[in-house]
């Protein structure tokens, strides 16, 4: 089997092998996968964080060695600035989207496919205080359904970066989320840090927003943005309506990865 790493800023995944299918996904620099499937201009990967498959433009693959089983999160490090910048060995830089991943990273340095790069922004802090400092970094950046950055982030996409940065693994998708982590029974046990979701009239959950005070949810929805969360839902502050329905809350901790 053949394996692969992200050696662009972010890559788009797609749902299909066209231009212009849709965008499902985005891949991070320093992310890995393996290649399911070949084709003359594109191919099939799924990443290993999440197991999420999606076509990727087969000029945009980088071969790598094979990966663990797991994701290193003591040595593999992520940047935490919405955009930190990073020099190779020849000097050319890159700007990475917060959440990148930086592998065997010590002091500064870390390497990739035997290149040395140097990052000296802002590393991701693993602790659950880092978590709303992140997202509140987020703030305005436009929605973009697949989009993982702070040029465009769907809901669930700003959900798995932030507790990325924190060591905290979750899946792709808002309904995937919802499966994992530990039940809150009420909203007035929430903590910051707590994901909520919602459903739609069918029941099926389609949003998720990370809670930052009680009564306070920062969610991307048209943009990041923070408004009001009770019983019911999502009070957009804006608009003095509601917008989305509460179905659950769940608590996440600092390495987990279920």
């Amino acid at each position: 089997m053949t394996f692969g790493i992200a050696m662009l800023p972010v890559i788009p995944g797609r749902n299909e092998p066209f231009d212009k299918a849709e965008m499902v996904t985005q891949i991070l620099f320093g992310e890995t996968y393996k290649v399911l499937e070949v084709q003359k201009k594109w191919v099939l990967v799924e990443l290993q964080t999440d197991g999420y498959t999606c076509w990727i433009d087969r000029k945009q693959h980088t071969e790598t060695n094979p990966l663990p089983e797991e994701p290193n999160f003591l040595t593999d490090r992520r940047t935490g600035d919405p955009f930190g910048m990073i020099l190779n060995q020849d000097g050319h830089r890159y700007h990475l989207p917060c959440g990148s991943i930086l592998h065997n990273y010590r002091g500064g340095s870390f390497e990739i496919n035997g290149q040395t790069f140097h990052y000296k922004d802002r590393i991701a802090r693993q602790d659950s205080e880092s978590i709303l400092r992140r997202a509140h970094r987020f703030l305005h950046a436009p929605y973009l359904w697949g989009g993982k950055t702070a040029m465009g982030i769907d809901c669930s996409g700003f959900t798995q970066v932030i507790l990325a940065c924190a060591g905290i693994s979750i899946m792709r998708d808002a309904y995937q989320q919802a499966e994992q982590g530990e039940s809150v029974d009420f909203i007035d046990l929430t903590e910051p840090g707590d994901l909520a979701f919602f459903d739609n009239e069918e029941g099926r959950i389609t949003h998720v927003g990370i809670i930052t005070e009680k009564g306070k949810i920062i969610h991307a929805s048209g943009s990041v943005r923070i408004d009001t969360l009770d019983h019911q839902g999502i009070y957009n502050n804006d608009t003095k309506t509601y917008t989305h329905k509460l179905r659950l809350i769940k608590r996440f901790k600092i390495g987990s990865t279920d």
